[in-house]
Parts: C-alpha cells; structure tokens; sequence
C-alpha cells in the first residue's frame, strides 16, 4: 500500500520527479477511493511501471470503486497534447501523460492535484518531460491555464479579453502566485 513517507528509490532527478509525482497522483487517487487510479491507463501497465518506480509494492484502489465519469472534460485533448509533446515516450512518460491529463481535471493548483510539494517541482517535471511545451510558457503562466489556452489555440478558440496578456483585466488570475498546502 502506497505510504507517502516512504523514500523514493535512489534515482536520477528527473526520475525521481517523475516518480513523485506518479506517486501523488496515485495516492491523490486512493484516498479519494478514485478508480482507475490513473485515468485511461490500464492497471497492469500502471502495476508494472509502479513496480519498476518501487519495487515490492501494490498500489490498488479498493474493489467495487466507481471509475469518475469519463466524459464531458478536455482529458482526452490534453492527453492527446502531452503524447505530442512527450520527450521521452517510454511506458512511464505516456503513463505519467495520463496522470498530469487526470490531474489537471482537479480543482486545485496542478502541483497540489499531482501531490508535488511546490509549483518549482512542476514545472521542472514539466521541462524535462515535455521540454518543447514546457517553452511556450512564457511569462510563467499557471500550468493548468496554460494548458486550457494551449487547447483553445489549437481549436482555434481565442481566449485573451484583451489583444495581449500584459492588458488584460484577467492577468492575475493567469499568472498570480501559487500559494496552499500541498
């Protein structure tokens, strides 16, 4: 069973974000008795890219969860975009495209729907796993709106009130801090 104090394995950094931040969402997934525990993810593939992040353990949600209603969000559309983008499209970058995509659906900062401890942490994870999409970032705007206005500009959707961000009444909300517990 999935204990947060336990030690990560002794891994690269970016390994270890990576395994962080699967750890959270997991985690983020059992104690919300949530299943699957990473959305549109097989659990086999998930149980062997757990294994592979911390030998000896199960992750398992408990039986008879209700998986969430699986329409009527941008999942699908995000997840399609992180897979574009993924640097390195080994089973734990796609499984860890499916986590940021569930993730991102919550009603928190990404960092705290992921389990990171900080904002930093994301968008490092982000960098080294998506380095490309990581870049259009500019300006350092909040991931989950960055992500939605990602989405809306391959859609075509303009979302900006104003012709620039900079003019925008809305600014804050886009690139403000990040504060609370994580």
């Amino acid at each position: 069973m999935l204990n947060p104090t336990d030690k990560l394995p002794c891994l690269c950094r970016g390994e270890e974000l990576r395994a962080l931040a699967l750890r959270g969402v997991v985690g983020q997934s059992l104690k919300a008795d949530r299943q699957p525990l990473i959305r549109g993810f097989p659990d086999d593939r998930l149980q062997a890219v757990l294994a592979g992040l911390f030998p000896g353990k199960r992750f398992a949600a408990a039986p008879g969860v209700s998986a969430p209603d699986a329409g009527g969000d941008e999942f699908a559309d995000l997840l399609d975009l992180l897979l574009e983008h993924l640097a390195l499209p080994d089973e734990s970058g796609i499984c860890l495209c499916h986590a940021v995509a569930m993730a991102a659906m919550g009603e928190n900062h990404l960092w705290q729907d992921m389990g990171l401890p900080d904002r930093r942490a994301l968008s490092q994870l982000l960098r080294d796993n998506f380095p490309v999409l990581a870049a259009k970032n500019i300006g350092d705007m909040k991931w989950k709106k960055f992500f939605y206005r990602q989405l809306c500009e391959r859609a075509g959707v303009p979302i900006c009130k104003a012709p620039h961000c900079a003019e925008c009444c809305d600014r804050v909300l886009c690139f403000g801090p990040e504060e609370g517990s994580g």
